[in-house]
């Protein structure tokens, strides 16, 4: 050790301050530990993508594009049609302004709980020790007894669309326009692509969502993805689906579809084709750790790596989502500080703010078949529902998947309003076991989207109410 590299001692280190993070933080402060958080970018950081450029912003502009989009829909129900420009300088301020309320309500929470914020990038240096390069000053080295892992991801970026922040963008740059462009290229039809193409065609730009798979959300199913599409080009959006760009002239787009060559004129182009675990920079040969072929770390149900190491979030196997991090986190923190403590869900929800919502949860009836079960699926349609009609919005259903000798649910689909709000009733039923019975037999209220899982229940068991025969 050379003069200068002195260590600070640390009882328990996070690196990285998004949902993972700084919940690992949180819980770490109340399981008695010392903690000092180190985030790239200090307290600004805070909330990590999640809050600061994804999961908030994102639905931010959506809730502003459905709004505009629903007010002209509404001109023949009752409601006069604006005439209004939409101001998004005046969308960026408000939108800058919940984030900055996010961001502070995380940084009063660690400051109560006594957890330290270090500025810089973390790289490990030892086995117990790591290194914080910091721009405003010299490096930090800091030895630590314990240490989470919660580094995150970036979007993929591609060869053939090098991203300049300008013409060709990722998602963060999206959410950042100040002026709407008169046309958007999305390439990626997954989670990602659908919710940002949606909001800008909503908000009239021209938009081509190009997706190398047969289908929309390639990852949920061909039911959700072809719904989804059905609504897109009722927005006036080009969906080309089994189509990859295989060049750019800066003016025009060359792409390659199932019946030849075509190309595409373009104003701005955004990519949305997946995102990368940020493994690649932290020193991990240094602690004898290595990552998989997509740059995963391999972790126990502990989330261990080593004695001292634990990682969560993007950076571990599994879906890439905000809630499957903070859950993680908590099992982290207990593992690392001397607990019994395992992360084993029967089901992590996902979901998609499309148009309409997309919602799933355990298995799918192909999952649950190749699992084994003799499973089947009921489903109620989105048109039948009394709460749908007032919001006139009726494309969708809610689907159950169960097995037939118990009436086990197993897993759900719903595609429809308010989906992304009800899919958690359907996650608690699969965890806690409950069949068909248990859920037809609860009194939902009316009229509600909620219903509908009700509803479908009664299909299951072969008793519909408002559906005439089984579907």
């Amino acid at each position: 050790m050379v003069v200068g590299e002195m260590p600070e001692g640390v009882d328990m280190l996070v690196v990285g301050g998004g949902p993972g993070g700084y919940t690992a933080a949180l819980a770490s402060a109340r399981l008695g530990r010392k903690v000092v958080l180190v985030d790239a970018d200090g307290s600004a950081g805070l909330g990590g993508v999640c809050v600061n450029v994804g999961c908030i912003p994102s639905k931010a502009l959506i809730e502003l594009a459905t709004s505009v989009h629903d007010r002209a829909e509404w001109a023949t129900r009752g409601l006069p049609q604006p005439g209004t420009q939409i101001d998004m300088v005046a969308f960026q301020a408000w939108k800058s302004a919940i984030v900055s309320k996010l961001n502070g309500g995380v940084r009063n929470l660690l400051k109560t709980a006594g957890v330290e914020i270090h500025t810089g990038y973390f790289r490990f240096s030892r086995p117990d020790q790591g290194v914080v390069e910091r721009s405003d000053g010299p490096p930090r080295h800091l030895q630590f007894e314990s240490c989470i892992l919660a580094t995150g991801s970036r979007p993929v970026q591609l060869a053939i669309l090098p991203r300049d922040g300008t013409r060709i963008l990722d998602s963060t740059d999206v959410l950042a326009l100040t002026a709407l462009p008169r046309s958007a290229a999305v390439i990626g039809g997954g989670y990602i692509g659908v919710e940002l193409g949606t909001a800008l065609a909503k908000l009239g730009v021209e938009v081509s969502i190009i997706e190398a798979e047969p289908s929309l959300l390639p990852g949920i199913g061909s039911q959700a993805g072809d719904l989804v599409a059905k609504r897109l080009r009722a927005l006036d959006a080009s969906v080309l689906t089994s189509t990859t760009v295989t060049g750019d002239d800066g003016h025009r787009l060359t792409l390659e579809t199932n019946t030849g060559t075509e190309h595409l004129d373009v104003e701005i182009v955004v990519v949305a084709v997946g995102r990368l675990p940020n493994t690649d920079d932290v020193g991990l040969d240094t602690v004898g750790i290595t990552t998989g072929a997509r740059g995963l770390l391999s972790v126990g149900p502990d989330r261990l790596v080593t004695k001292r190491i634990a990682a969560i979030g993007d950076i571990t196997d599994g879906p890439a989502l905000a809630h499957k991090a903070s859950a993680e986190a908590h099992v982290a923190a207990e593992a690392l500080s001397g607990h019994r403590a395992e992360f084993n869900p029967l089901t992590i929800a996902a979901v998609v703010f499309s148009d309409p919502e997309v919602a799933t949860t355990g298995l799918t009836i192909d999952d649950a078949i190749a699992a084994g079960y003799t499973a089947d699926t009921a489903a109620f349609p989105v048109a039948a529902s009394g709460r749908a009609q007032t919001l006139a919005d009726d494309l969708g259903a809610t689907h159950w998947t169960f097995d037939k000798e118990s009436g086990v649910v197993l897993g759900a689909q719903i595609i429809g309003p308010h989906a992304t709000e009800l899919i958690s009733e359907a996650s608690i039923a699969v965890e806690m076991g409950a069949n068909l019975e248990d859920i037809a037999s609860t009194i939902h209220p009316h009229p509600t989207m909620s219903e509908t899982l009700s509803e479908a229940a009664l299909v299951g068991l072969g008793r519909p109410i408002h559906v005439s025969r089984r579907r």
